[in-house]
């Protein structure tokens, strides 16, 4: 049949700016709009559905699964990866809390809300994910990235 739309849920794991992490599922997330929905899979709520505001908002990780690997040891400096499969600009993001992101961005711009980055283990629970810009203390584009 023609014209019928695919019903896509993302796997997500949201990190607030106050910290608070929330995992779930989301069909309606577009770095255009200002708010939307997380079903939540956490034991406590699960099933919950919660309206989210990319204004408190940190990060929107993709991810593979929703309890990742604690035992798999993330590869994060782009010295500890093979370059040569890497597309798009290498950036390098902190957060005033400390933590670091290295990855390649096809969307980094000064002036946007915020930015997609894909990590540098291709091995990662990470598939994606959304910076929100303003939540930044810095960002290190190209040669800087790998500092």
């Amino acid at each position: 049949m023609v014209g019928t739309p695919e019903f896509v849920r993302n796997r997500i794991v949201l990190h607030f700016q106050n910290k608070r992490l929330l995992k779930g599922y989301t069909h309606d997330f577009t770095p255009l709009r200002e708010k939307f929905h997380l079903i939540s899979e956490a034991q406590e709520d699960k099933g919950n559905i919660y309206e989210v505001h990319c204004s408190d908002l940190k990060a929107v990780f993709f991810v593979k699964t929703l309890s990742g690997d604690r035992e798999y040891a993330e590869k994060k400096r782009f010295e500890d990866i093979d370059a040569a499969q890497l597309r798009g600009l290498k950036v390098k993001v902190e957060f005033p809390d400390g933590e670091v992101i290295r990855g390649t961005s096809f969307g980094y711009s000064k002036n946007r809300k915020g930015f997609f980055i894909v990590p540098l283990d291709p091995h990662g629970n990470n598939e994606r994910i959304y910076v929100v810009a303003n939540t930044l203390r810095d960002v290190r584009v190209g040669d800087e990235a790998e500092e």
